[in-house]
């Protein structure tokens, strides 16, 4: 699910609108192009009860709420409230980023999140020597960068200088 919504649609012929939503009755036939058992209830599930609440459905469509790599609008509440936020990133990553900041890379935003464990889970996708970058998200608002919120404790921003990276761990 995340691969199509995030990444490719056009590979499973599937047009998102502008929001990256594409119609839930179509998603599930190019799923079942892969995966015949699939069902609508499994789609549904799955989109409910990610714990990182990557999905969202609204009315009979479907989309992925972060971590395209094509061009969308994300139309997500801003995060006024959060002070910190956290970002996980292997170590060998520390020496560039401390001095260019937090890139989107092949995506459209920077992914941080409010839980210091869930950014180091994150982080270990991509290596096991594991920093914990803490960002100062007053540091990111006062630079003029939006922080969004995306998921349950996933927020996404466009870049964060190094200046707004507080400490690491």
């Amino acid at each position: 699910m995340t691969y199509i919504l995030r990444h490719s649609p056009w590979e499973f012929d599937l047009n998102p609108d502008d929001f990256g939503f594409i119609e839930l009755d179509e998603f599930i036939k190019a799923l079942k192009s892969v995966y015949p058992w699939v069902a609508e209830d499994h789609v549904r599930a799955v989109a409910e009860l990610d714990p990182k609440g990557r999905f969202e459905i609204r009315e009979d469509k479907i989309r992925a709420r972060y971590g395209h790599s094509y061009e969308v609008f994300l139309d997500h509440e801003e995060d006024t409230e959060s002070r910190i936020l956290y970002h996980g990133t292997p170590r060998k990553n520390l020496d560039s980023i401390l001095k260019e900041g937090l890139k989107p890379m092949k995506r459209r935003f920077v992914h941080l999140t409010k839980d210091k464990t869930e950014a180091y889970y994150t982080g270990l996708r991509h290596g096991k020597n594991v920093v914990i970058l803490v960002i100062d998200a007053e540091c990111l608002r006062r630079k003029g960068y939006r922080v969004y919120k995306a998921g349950k404790n996933v927020r996404i921003v466009k870049y964060v200088p190094p200046e707004c990276i507080v400490l690491w761990e």
